[in-house]
């Protein structure tokens, strides 16, 4: 399997990751009307779902920095040549962020069984330990798309200085990176399912284009 395939495989994962993302949390892992709700039953019901939480976050944070390291070398090695200056800095770009999102995911993940041990004996105490490790998540990337807006905005820019992907194709992109960047903003943190959902579109088309180049 040549880098191009490999590439393009994982962009279609990643498109994937996030489908199973949302659909998880829209059921499974939504709680309804939680108005009213005290911190330490929000943590119960995280705890009741415990197992399907670190699943969901297996895939939608590390197996995603998986494939999202095979996808950046891929778009890397597709665009050095036409645009050598502007893709070296989004493929740092790309490479923190998936360090980001595994890191994150790790530390939710691990996080929960450090709130889950401390539940059994002090619930305050675990809460206190859950709101601390959801701070240092958000921190890492999950709650804030700023590299990753980044590295889809000057991977489509690339792109699109050098015509390798479809011009719509490097507008959608344009669009999305923005979007992921303008989360930085607190009254525009919603944007963030703009930035997912629009990445599921981008992740698909850029997959299926380097499967048909491969």
């Amino acid at each position: 399997m040549n880098l191009q395939k490999a590439g393009g495989i994982a962009a279609l994962f990643e498109a994937l990751a996030y489908i199973i993302g949302f659909a998880v949390i829209a059921t499974v892992l939504d709680p309804g009307d939680t108005e009213g709700w005290s911190a330490a039953r929000k943590l119960g019901f995280i705890l009741e779902k415990k197992t399907i939480f670190q699943v969901w976050t297996l895939c939608i944070y590390v197996l995603f920095g998986i494939a999202l390291v095979v996808l950046t070398i891929a778009l890397h090695e597709r665009l050095a040549k036409p645009s050598s200056g502007l893709i070296q800095v989004a493929t740092a770009f790309g490479l923190v962020w998936a360090g980001l999102v595994i890191a994150s995911g790790m530390v939710a993940s691990v996080g929960l069984e450090t709130a889950a041990a401390l539940h059994g004996k002090d619930v305050a105490q675990a809460v206190s330990a859950w709101v601390a490790i959801s701070a240092v998540q958000d921190g890492l990337g999950g709650g804030v798309e700023i590299v990753g807006g980044l590295w889809v905005l000057l991977i489509s820019v690339a792109a699109l200085r050098s015509n390798v992907f479809p011009k719509p194709l490097n507008s959608i992109g344009i669009v999305v990176g923005i979007a992921g960047l303008l989360t930085i903003v607190p009254p525009l943190g919603d944007l963030g399912a703009v930035f997912g959902l629009g990445q599921i579109l981008w992740f698909v088309w850029i997959g299926l284009c380097m499967l048909r180049r491969a």
